[in-house]
């Protein structure tokens, strides 16, 4: 399988050293993230455009392929090609006929040519000699140049024939590594992950930080939409994943802060926390998922006093997007099913939440404010990076775990629906049920309380962590399934 992988358009504006620089990036990152389907993969750049050659012909693994360079940053889009020497004009006609004959028949066509290199003949030239065999030995219905109905593409580049079988949309954007890194506040909620999101299409190698109000299920729920946004967009690099404990400081807020500000004096704590972080890991901005008057802490005048608690650089992709634009986006990314089953803790939220917050008025209330619980929070903070966070997480779980299940037991299959619907999990004799694992934690509590559950993903991780969970909730009736 060969790959032509076009660069983001405004890529190819950029001054010669900076293009350089990018397309260097970008095909460093396509390695990256291709090594583990293809260790033998070709990745070879041009100033144009970078060629992916991989000899792995399984279906799956030339998908997963085409997949993962769809949503790599930097990429406007990849063309799936064919690739022969240049021949005279009767050989390009025979190899347009092989591949296009079929698709042809009682169809309207046209014949798009692109040329690089110097040739005698010209692009139109070529495409008129292959446009007109086509259709009178192929039983196309016509030529329709404006809007045909089959697209017969090809490039002819120097000495070489490329027939384009097919063209993937890319993500956009910058590659990552190019561009300053952020530290992304995340909740785990539509706004934050989507923030993310947008902010790793453009380029900007994104950490994740995650201030826990007293929640363990939410801890693992973000931990889980933090994983899955690098290893779909973000595997070319390691990031950091970054959870500060702030129950402290929430009951410091509820003791000592007006009802009113409760909720803008715990923002401009989060950020002030964060700041100390990025400052401390040189990471040149932070990222929120706020947006003007979403909630009441997202007015004007209370972003102004926020971000009053701090010098650094707060990035606000998602400042003037609507809601459910923000849904539609987190539908098309994945996150959107996380994001509906996110358990909440809201531990500060006011009756009367002020929307006009006055500088001299928040500094009065956080006066009471005993800053050293701040730094015992960040001094507990855990790091690891995102790849390891589940894996490290369930290291110290204990769980009893069984490699059969018995009957009138019942097997929750906890993986993705996509990965339960490609591979999914039969057992003989064994109920099966599919109950994702980010939906778990809300629906457990509906199934049948004199039922012994086992809950099963791939690796045995996920399962551990959630079965764990659910123990410490009360749930005796949970083990985890891993097949010998």
């Amino acid at each position: 399988m060969k790959l032509i992988v076009k660069p983001f358009a405004e890529i190819t504006i950029k001054s010669r050293p900076v293009r350089r620089q990018f397309i260097r990036q970008l095909g460093k990152n396509i390695r990256s993230v291709l090594k583990d389907l293809d260790p033998a993969i070709d990745v070879q750049g041009e100033w144009d455009n970078i060629e992916v050659i991989s000899q792995q012909d399984a279906p799956a693994v030339r998908e997963a392929i085409i997949e993962r360079l769809c949503c790599t940053p930097g990429i406007a889009h990849s063309l799936e090609v064919i690739e022969y020497p240049l021949g005279d004009f009767d050989a390009v006609f025979e190899h347009c006929r092989e591949h296009f004959a079929e698709r042809l028949a009682g169809r309207t066509f046209a014949v798009r040519c692109k040329r690089s290199g110097k040739h005698p003949f010209s692009s139109v030239e070529l495409a008129t000699y292959v446009g007109g065999r086509l259709r009178s030995e192929c039983g196309a219905a016509g030529i329709d140049l404006k809007h045909p109905e089959i697209e017969v593409r090809l490039e002819v580049r120097f000495d070489r024939l490329l027939l384009i079988r097919a063209q993937h949309e890319g993500l956009g954007g910058y590659p990552l590594g190019v561009l300053e890194q952020t530290l992304v506040l995340m909740s785990g909620g539509f706004d934050s992950s989507v923030a993310a999101w947008q902010i790793m299409r453009r380029g900007l190698l994104s950490h994740f930080c995650f201030f826990n109000l007293g929640g363990r299920a939410h801890e693992l729920g973000v931990m889980e939409v933090a994983h899955h946004l690098w290893q779909k967009y973000g595997r070319s690099h390691r990031v950091m994943f970054i959870s500060v404990p702030f129950e402290e400081v929430v009951a410091e807020i509820l003791g000592k802060v007006d009802d009113s500000h409760m909720g803008v004096v715990l923002k401009r704590m989060m950020l002030r926390a964060a700041s100390r972080l990025a400052e401390e890991l040189q990471i040149s901005a932070l990222v929120t998922g706020e947006a003007i008057s979403q909630v009441a802490s997202q007015t004007l005048s209370n972003l102004s006093v926020i971000d009053a608690a701090t010098e650094a650089l707060v990035l606000r992709p998602l400042i003037a997007t609507h809601k459910q634009d923000i849904i539609a986006t987190a539908e098309q990314i994945g996150t959107a099913a996380f994001a509906r089953h996110m358990p909440e803790y809201c531990g500060v939220i006011s009756v009367n939440p002020t929307t006009r917050a006055k500088r001299l008025r928040v500094d009065y209330e956080e006066s009471h404010f005993d800053m050293a619980v701040l730094d015992r929070a960040l001094a507990r903070a855990t790091r690891t990076t995102v790849d390891r966070v589940l894996d490290e997480l369930g290291q110290a779980v204990e769980v009893e775990s069984v490699s059969a299940a018995l009957p009138g037991q019942i097997v929750l299959d906890i993986r993705h629906p996509d990965a339960a619907e490609d591979q999914p999990l039969v057992l003989p004799g064994i109920e099966v049920q599919c109950l994702p694992f980010y939906a778990i934690n809300q629906r457990f509590q509906t199934l049948d309380t004199n039922r012994q559950y086992l809950l099963y993903c791939e690796r045995g991780v996920m399962s551990r962590l959630h079965a764990h969970h659910l123990l410490s909730e009360g749930h005796v009736n949970v083990r985890v399934y891993r097949p010998a």
